[in-house]
């Protein structure tokens, strides 16, 4: 199963300009067995080969196969094999036993296990014979069979087209050879197994290493939910990381103002389990507006899970903003490839004298819903004796808005033209010089409930 389920979820879903908000990253993840349950068949090879270590080493690692099984079906190592999975233990020598049928019961697979003894020849064909026995065929559970073997076949036919048939019909085969103990048949043992050989075969000539591969093999069949989990989320450019929490589950840093990196060593392996970060956000910027937060996010780990997060919108509000004057329109002028010089008729816009535009922004306070405001700006500029000298006056009419409640409304740029020729900074042949400006702002309502008294009738 993997991955089951992740999610990017934002605090709110609206905020002022400046303000700040919680982004939260989650993810859950799950051994598939849970969700997921199989039919697993242990096919046990007993022969004589087997005596000593090695079958003691075989025990040990069928054990800690059940065992690791036991944990990953139900999240807790309860002696029940759960979800509705089953295990089944068949063994074989001369013949093939099935010594238990496909059972739920840890401590009676591990009985069946610990009272395997070693004798007799090798017979692969009626070991996978006795052990596709034991599936039932209308259970929708996955199949999969565990071969573990030391030698070649002596007894017995050659158990390929059983395989062969199996394998047709959906069951998955694992083989594990212990090659060091008498040698084995390891394209036999290539040809029984699911393919690609390299995901469904393992051979070693240690008889030590059969419980690390018996736990390999049972954490691959659980599917561990992922490993290496890294996720890299990096927001829009209208707003930026201020603060990252410490994660329930891994590490999290910052790689720049709009990134943050999330890497988690495993999440899911053993059971259900769950993970999340969060991290705080301002915006910045003159954006505004339903934005979107994600500008990308990538999630990659070590199990090729294909994880997707949603990509939440917020809504920044900014107050009202007029705009009473408009841009100048463009004007396209094309100079050809080979010419240095183009003449353009710009028509009646002039200019007499070097100048500079003054913009300035300006928020009405607290603006009643369904009233319009007037706004008038008064521009003079102060010379170095402190004396004033008019530059501009403006007067603007602001529209009503429809919100409900009193906010600030925002004017903006509103243009002063100064030419060169008007300033007073004390050297009027310079250019650039710097030049002070003192602006006054007068605002009232223009639409008011006002009503003379001597004009209202008498009570």
């Amino acid at each position: 199963m993997g991955i089951t389920s992740s999610n990017k979820v934002l605090s709110t879903d609206r905020i002022s300009c400046g303000d700040s908000f919680k982004i939260t990253l989650s993810l859950t993840a799950e051994p598939s067995i849970m969700s997921n349950p199989v039919d697993v068949v242990l096919i046990l090879d007993r022969s004589r080969s087997m005596s000593g270590t090695p079958l003691d080493n075989l025990k040990k690692g069928a054990l800690k196969f059940i065992d690791i099984l036991d944990e990953s079906t139900d999240g807790s190592r309860n002696g029940q094999i759960g979800g509705g999975s089953r295990i089944g233990i068949v063994s074989f020598a001369t013949t093939a036993t099935q010594d238990t049928q496909l059972i739920t019961s840890v401590h009676d697979l591990n009985e069946a296990v610990e009272a395997l003894m070693a004798n007799g020849r090798t017979n692969h064909q009626d070991a996978f014979i006795k052990a596709l026995d034991l599936f039932d065929p209308a259970s929708t559970n996955e199949k999969i069979l565990v071969m573990f073997t030391d030698g070649v076949t002596t007894e017995g036919g050659d158990p390929e087209p059983i395989t062969t048939a199996a394998k047709a019909e959906g069951v998955i085969i694992y083989v594990i050879g212990l090659s060091g103990n008498g040698g084995i048949d390891e394209q036999a043992l290539k040809d029984w197994a699911s393919d690609p050989d390299s995901a469904y075969v393992a051979i070693t000539p240690d008889d030590e290493k059969l419980e690390d591969l018996f736990e390999d093999l049972a954490q691959n069949i659980s599917k561990p939910g992922a490993k290496n989990i890294v996720i890299t989320d990096e927001i829009d450019d209208c707003f930026r990381i201020i603060s990252v929490s410490t994660p329930t589950k891994g590490t999290a840093s910052l790689l720049d103002s709009q990134t943050v990196q999330w890497k988690i060593a495993e999440l899911g392996v053993k059971e259900s389990e769950g993970a999340s970060l969060e991290f705080t956000v301002e915006h910045i910027g003159p954006c505004s507006g339903t934005i979107e937060v994600n500008s990308h996010i990538s999630y990659d780990d070590d199990d090729n899970n294909i994880v997707k997060f949603p990509s939440p919108e917020i809504t920044v509000d900014c107050g009202t903003i007029i705009c009473p004057e408009g841009c100048p329109e463009p004007v396209d002028v094309t100079i050809g490839g080979c010419d240095d010089v183009i003449e353009y008729n710009a028509g009646e816009i002039g200019l007499d004298s070097p100048g500079r535009i003054l913009e300035l922004d300006a928020t009405i306070k607290n603006v009643c819903p369904g009233r319009r405001a007037a706004l008038a700006v008064i521009l003079n500029e102060v010379d170095d004796e402190e004396n004033e000298h008019k530059r501009g006056l403006k007067t603007i009419t602001v529209p009503a808005h429809d919100r409900d409640s009193c906010r600030d409304v925002t004017v903006r740029c509103i243009r002063f033209v100064l030419p060169e020729d008007l300033d007073v900074s004390g050297d009027p042949d310079a250019i650039c010089n710097e030049r002070k400006f003192k602006a006054r702002f007068i605002a009232h309502y223009i639409d008011n409930d006002f009503e003379c008294c001597c004009d209202r009738d008498p009570v």
